[in-house]
């Protein structure tokens, strides 16, 4: 079985839980349309949120052959991979006073939301840039290192001058960057400044299109595909990009969603999204909220993501 947020709130009762759900399709494109393949159960310890799954790494190939003749052997290769699910979120806490002197400014809402932003861009981050080694799950940036879908960009984008000349070539680097998935991208995703870069380029080719969504926002995208600006998250002093942009280079990744593809991983049930709001009723002068995520990621077939590194956006 798999779901995306918005099956996860239709199993929904709670008025207030839903709204939380929406709160985070809101916040962040990638997990609105992500799907999560809800099958982790934590078993009898319950102390693992690991999830199993068989890995594509190369597909088969065919050939013809002469009369008389025996094919070349050769076979799809796979790789057996684990990787794991993580709980992010966080708490706060609102006086009961300052709640019911908030007027229209409800607080409790306010902080939630806040909250639900910060751990959208916990997982941005992580889908980009994680690593088991240090604790969570592998993102993009380490599943797709060493493979034949990490392409480097030669072409440079750094000034408004360089766009009018190389913006041509840069259009033939992203056809062929592409042409490496297996299927179409859903997403490309990248940081702000390279979306400044790939509008602008769109914009000269006419491959710009703009929309608005369901929640009255506009989605911005480069041949039809959706351009998502992957943020920032707080490092604990400062807040960086998801998608760094390093020496005046930085990357876009592309990714088709799909349980064959790039797809979410979460608890069994409906259990991606809880929220803990407070009961402002009970006994206690200052209450406690909570918002909690329990998701991860994971790439079924290498060729269903690609990253196209080094592009030079600055001098």
């Amino acid at each position: 079985m798999a779901i995306t947020l918005q099956d996860a709130k239709i199993g929904m009762a709670d008025k207030v839980d839903q709204q939380i759900v929406d709160m985070f399709r809101r916040s962040s494109i990638l997990l609105d349309k992500l799907t999560f393949d809800n099958c982790i159960s934590p078993g009898t310890g319950g102390s693992t949120l690991t999830y199993g799954y068989i890995q594509l790494k190369s597909p088969a190939t065919a050939a013809v052959r002469n009369v008389g003749g025996e094919y070349t052997p050769g076979e799809a290769k796979r790789e057996k991979k684990t990787t794991s699910a993580v709980i992010m979120g966080g708490s706060f806490q609102v006086d009961r006073v300052l709640q019911n002197t908030a007027g229209a400014a409800d607080e409790v809402a306010f902080q939630a939301e806040q909250k639900i932003k910060a751990t959208a861009n916990c997982f941005h981050n992580m889908a980009i840039n994680g690593d088991t080694e240090q604790g969570g799950f592998d993102g993009l940036k380490k599943l797709l290192s060493g493979t034949a879908n990490e392409v480097t960009s030669t072409v440079s984008l750094t000034t408004s001058a360089e766009l009018d000349e190389n913006y041509n070539a840069f259009l033939d680097e992203m056809d062929a960057f592409l042409a490496t998935l297996d299927g179409s991208a859903d997403m490309l995703l990248m940081n702000t400044q390279m979306l400044i870069k790939l509008r602008s380029i769109a914009r000269r080719a006419g491959y710009y299109e703009r929309s608005v969504d369901d929640f009255g926002k506009t989605v911005e995208t480069y041949a039809g595909i959706p351009m998502v600006d992957m943020g920032k998250y707080f490092d604990g002093e400062n807040s960086v990009d998801v998608i760094p942009t390093e020496e005046g280079k930085t990357a876009i990744y592309a990714v088709c969603l799909g349980l064959d593809g790039f797809h979410g991983i979460s608890p069994t049930g409906t259990g991606v999204l809880n929220s803990y709001m407070p009961d402002l009723n009970a006994p206690g002068a200052v209450k406690t909220g909570e918002v909690e995520l329990v998701a991860g990621v994971a790439l079924k077939n290498t060729l269903k993501a690609a990253v196209l590194k080094d592009v030079a956006i600055s001098a």
